[in-house]
Formats: C-alpha cells, sequence, structure tokens
C-alpha cells in the first residue's frame, strides 16, 4: 500500500467543490499527513473550469506534481486535457451522466464512473441542494478506498460548516453514500493507496493559508487600521482582520478599538494608511499590483515626509489585469522603488503562513522605527492555499515605535526640528498629534523642506535630504531578515525567494539524485545587505528562481553585486501556476551557461 500520491479534481467554478475539497485536505492533515493544497480558479464568478491538488507526501514535499495518480473529474469540458495528466496505472473518477466522452480514455489508466445524480437524488428535494452535496459523494468514495479516518472526517466537517445542522446532515448523507457505493462496486479494483492515521505526526502544526495567518498578525503586531480596497487575491487579508479584531480588540465596554475602512478605491486607501501613520496608528493597507500602481504616488509621500506605512501586496499575474486568479513574483523591482524620483523601499518577502504573521509585525515595527512604508510580497500561492505551518507564536515584546517624543521629552529637547538628524543616522525624532507641549508641533510636508519642515526649493538642503533618507535605507539592510543559506557542499547555487520556496526541498532532492547537487539561498528582504556578496563569491553558478518573465530579482541582484552578476543564471516561470519541482529540474540541468531560460 501506498501514502504518497497526487489528487487532482476538475469540477465548474462556482459548483460548490470548494468546501468538499478543504474538507479532504484538513482531514489528510488531521490524520497527520503532510498535505499540499493548491486551488486553480478562474476569475469569472462561475461556468468556466477549476482544479483543485491534493499532494500527499511522506518526505513533507507539498509543491505542485504536474501528474496525478488520482484524477476527480466533474467537468466533462476538460476531460480529453485532463486525461493526459494521469500517471500511468492511474485512477480517473468520472460522473456516470457525463456525454461525449473521449472515444478512446487510455488504456493504461483504470476509469471508474460515479452515478452523482442517482446517488443524492433521495438526499434532498432541493436541486440546488443535490448539485451541491454532489462534490461530497467523491468525498465518501475516496474516504472508504483511503480508508480515512471516519471520525476525524465528519469532524471537520461540522468545523467546516460551523456546526450549522440544516447543512452538515445532507452532506453526511451524500458521504455516506459515496462511501457506500465505494464499498459495494470498488471492493475488486486494487486501489493501492492508503492514508492510514499518523499519530502525532502534526502535533503542534496548524494548516493555514497566508492572508489569515497576515491578518492575525497585524492583530497581533497592533495595527488597529486598516483601509482597503476589495481587489483579489487579497480580499480575505482584509476580511479576516476584521474578524479577528472583532474578536480580540473589543474593550470592556464592547467598543472597537480597531478601524476597517474599505474606502473608494485604493488611492484613497494608502492616503488614509498615510494619515493614519501620521495620527501614530499602526495602519496597513492589502491590495495586489493594480492596486500597488494606484498607490505609487502616496508611497513617494510616506517616504519623503517620512511618515510609517505598510502595504501588503499579494500578487498575482500582470501586466493590467492579466491573470486576476493565478500566481506571481511580478511586482518585486516596481514594489522596491514604488513612486516617482529617487525612492526605495523596505520589501519583506514571506516563504509561508508563519512568516505571513511573523512579517506582519516586523513591517509595522520596521516602519515606525525608519520612519517609511514597508511593503510586505506574497502571492495568491500563498496568500488563498492552504499550507501546513508551525503554530503560530505571539512576540512577548513591546512594539518598536521608533525616535518618538512625548512631551516630557520636548522640556529637554528645546531645539526640535522634525527633520534634523540629530544621532547621525539618518533617523529623525518626531512627535505626534495632540503632544501637549508648545514646541511639538510641525508640518508635514510632501514638497521641498528643510530641518525644521520649513518650505525650501534650496538645492544644497535639498539634495542633503535626499542622501539623509538614502542612509535609512542602507542601515535598514541589517535590520530586516537576513538570508538564509543551506550548508554548503556545491559549487552552484539555488535562489529563490517567497512562495518558489514551497518546492525547494523537493527541488533540491531530485538535483541530488542526478548527480546535479546545489545549495540553497532564500532572499527574505530588500534592501539587499553588503555582506551578502561573501556568500555569493563562493559558488561558480548561481541560479536564479523567480516567478516572472523578466528576471526581477535577478537585476536588483546585478546591480547590488555587479562583479558576480556573470554567474547569474535566471530559471524562470511565469504561467501563473504554482511552481512544480520537476519543471525546475528541467530548466536547471538542461540550461545553457550563464543563459536566461525563457
Amino acid at each position: 500500500m501506498k501514502n504518497n500520491f497526487s489528487l487532482a479534481i476538475a469540477t465548474v467554478n462556482g459548483s460548490g467543490s470548494q468546501s468538499a475539497n478543504n474538507i479532504l485536505a484538513k482531514t489528510l492533515f488531521r490524520m497527520g499527513y503532510a498535505v499540499g493544497a493548491k486551488n486553480l480558479f478562474p476569475s469569472n464568478i462561475a461556468g468556466l473550469s477549476t482544479w483543485f491538488n491534493i499532494r500527499v507526501d511522506e518526505n513533507g514535499f507539498c509543491g505542485r506534481k504536474l501528474t496525478h495518480e488520482i484524477f476527480v473529474a466533474k467537468n466533462s469540458a476538460t476531460l480529453e486535457t485532463d486525461l493526459q495528466s494521469i500517471e500511468t496505472n492511474g485512477f480517473l473518477f468520472y460522473d456516470a451522466d457525463f456525454k461525449n466522452l473521449p472515444p478512446n480514455i487510455r488504456p493504461d489508466i483504470v476509469p471508474i464512473s460515479i452515478p452523482y445524480r442517482e446517488l443524492t437524488q433521495s438526499l434532498s428535494s432541493s436541486v440546488k441542494m443535490r448539485k451541491l452535496i454532489s462534490n461530497m459523494v467523491y468525498v465518501g468514495a475516496l474516504a472508504q478506498l483511503l480508508k480515512l479516518d471516519v471520525k476525524i472526517l465528519n469532524t471537520v466537517i461540522r468545523d467546516q460548516f460551523q456546526n450549522k445542522d440544516s447543512v452538515i446532515e445532507p452532506n453526511l448523507k451524500a458521504i455516506e453514500a459515496g462511501m457506500k457505493y465505494a464499498e459495494e462496486h470498488l471492493k475488486n479494483i486494487n486501489f493501492p493507496y492508503r492514508a492510514d492515521s499518523v499519530s502525532d505526526n502534526n502535533k503542534d502544526k496548524i494548516l493555514v493559508d497566508g492572508n489569515s495567518a497576515a491578518a492575525l498578525g497585524a492583530v497581533a503586531g497592533g495595527c488597529t487600521v486598516m483601509a482597503w480596497y476589495p481587489i483579489t487575491p487579497s480580499s480575505s487579508l482584509a476580511e479576516n482582520f476584521h474578524a479577528f479584531s472583532s474578536a480580540l480588540r473589543e474593550n470592556e465596554n464592547n467598543e472597537n478599538n480597531f478601524a476597517v475602512v474599505q474606502a473608494e478605491d485604493e488611492l484613497s486607501a494608502i492616503n488614509m494608511v498615510i494619515g493614519a501613520g501620521w495620527a501614530g496608528a499602526r495602519a496597513m493597507t492589502p491590495t495586489s499590483g493594480p492596486g500597488l500602481s494606484l498607490m505609487a504616488e502616496a508611497a513617494g509621500l510616506s517616504y519623503f515626509a517620512e511618515i510609517p506605512a505598510v502595504i501588503w501586496d499579494v500578487q498575482r499575474a500582470g501586466p493590467s489585469t492579466g491573470l486576476p486568479t493565478r500566481t506571481m513574483q511580478g511586482d518585486l523591482q516596481f514594489a522596491a522603488h514604488l513612486s516617482h524620483g529617487d525612492t526605495e523601499h523596505i520589501v519583506l518577502l514571506p516563504a509561508n503562513p508563519k512568516e505571513c504573521f511573523e512579517f506582519a509585525r516586523m513591517a509595522l515595527d520596521l516602519a515606525e522605527e525608519f520612519q517609511t512604508l514597508v511593503i510586505v510580497l506574497t502571492d495568491l500561492d500563498i496568500g488563498m492555499n492552504f499550507s501546513i505551518s508551525e503554530n503560530l507564536k505571539v512576540q512577548d515584546s513591546p512594539y518598536e515605535r521608533g525616535k518618538v517624543l512625548t512631551a516630557e521629552k520636548l522640556n529637554s529637547e528645546n531645539n526640535f526640528a522634525r527633520y534634523r538628524d540629530v544621532d547621525g543616522d539618518g533617523i529623525c525624532y518626531r512627535t505626534l498629534p495632540g503632544t501637549m507641549h508648545t514646541n511639538a508641533a510641525y508640518f508635514t510636508r510632501g514638497t521641498g523642506h528643510n530641518e525644521d519642515s520649513s518650505y525650501t526649493e534650496d538645492s544644497e538642503v535639498f539634495e542633503r535630504l535626499l542622501i539623509r533618507l538614502k542612509k535609512k535605507l542602507l542601515a535598514a539592510a541589517s535590520k530586516v531578515p537576513q538570508p538564509l543559506l543551506s550548508a554548503h557542499k556545491s559549487k552552484s547555487l539555488i535562489v529563490a525567494y517567497g512562495s518558489s520556496d514551497f518546492v525547494m526541498p523537493e527541488l533540491l532532492a531530485l538535483l541530488d539524485k542526478v548527480g546535479a547537487p546545489a545549495d540553497y539561498l532564500r532572499i527574505c528582504a530588500l534592501p539587499l545587505s553588503i555582506e551578502l556578496e561573501k556568500t555569493l563569491a563562493q559558488y561558480e553558478k548561481i541560479y536564479i528562481v523567480e516567478q516572472n518573465r523578466d528576471g526581477q530579482m535577478r537585476n536588483l541582484m546585478a546591480q547590488k553585486y555587479a562583479s558576480h552578476s556573470s554567474k547569474f543564471i535566471s530559471i524562470l516561470s511565469f504561467d501563473g501556476l504554482p511552481l512544480s519541482a520537476e519543471t525546475l529540474l528541467t530548466k536547471i540541468t538542461s540550461s545553457p551557461s550563464h543563459a536566461e531560460i525563457l
């Protein structure tokens, strides 16, 4: 019996399959399995094809596989193409009501028809409900064949539907119908896959999406203001922030200690965040690429007027509207220098839900410490797909509020000037509105200003100001999360960041297997540190894996480490799909030296 398999489910968007697929993934997780879950869905509301991939692997590999041992086909429109993704000796479960089946279903796979309509006919008088619960029939059939723990399965169902008996009961009946059908009709198919419970294998771990983890991290990190405009795939971050804040940020009088504002557009949202940051609140706006574009001018205001702000960009495929429900890493260079003129930002690059949680507070801390905009880049794969994570732990330490002068401190600071670099580190002292002192007030400017925040067009003053702002960002390079390097064993190095990390353990194992071992370096933030150059000097070939067309991280690294740029080889993926270790292996082992793979 095998407990390694990839399961794909092909359905139609809007058919209610998401709940069924999540129930399968969560059940396998609670039974102790390393689970990777990828939802590939279209951008329309209903009607187009959607796929959900669940991977179970004893080595913990959770990246997307190109082929599947088990395939559930509930969408006849894609069946002919879907057949090509089934492994030899794999199993195809298809709807018995399918018409116009492909004339030659592959002889090297096992086709199994499931009579969904017949099995659900007596379970509900509602046609709509019968269509919805038909998805639970394949859950039941797979539960029987895989020998899933039914008690755990039933608990997951109750959690999924929040103990609403009117919804739970028909779903449980549909699962029972699927299990009974498999027991009576599929007992002789020689199904080789099992998922017996693995005790304590996922102890102290959770299955969570990055947007939920980021929202909880923002609450734990002291964010009290979130302004946003809905945009896929970031909307659930704001929705979860509101839900978590409602549960955790009420005072003893049941009054909210937070504000969530749905703005009229992204430009308004970022300006609200900047206003809140100026007033002393910790504030954030979640968005995606098109929203980030609209925030460019205001981003320059945060940088130049030195006001703390955080943008959380859950990237999707662009340019323009692009593929709104596909994943990408195409905003990196844009984010690093968002706005016009000489502008540079701190950019954090979390690679998993745990880091989404931790980096949410870190972004707020860094924004206040350096009095600037901080941008966090995730993507749809991290943000909306479930990943296994260690438990999320709140830091037991004060927030980093930076150089804020209280009225008491102002009494000993008779020469306070908002933009005076007293300590020589590029970071000036600030006061907050409402500070009761005659010297506390100043005028915040997005135009040229001197140390006293008075308007000026003096060219020497302006040049000194830009140099000081650059000094702050150079100092930030040592404060942001540093690159993580695996043990040195090779003259080749793989560089990646963000969600690309999901497939790296499997990719490194495959490279070892074919006799082409490599070390692995994950970049966690910008600006890049000068110290990283010493690491790069140890390698003869440096493969930079990223999910965009133009090799944006490679470009940034080539600017920073020009003497090593001839060793950089871009390994690129920009089809909108989560990375596959198999595809990366092919690109790396077949790549010409010092060439870009497009």
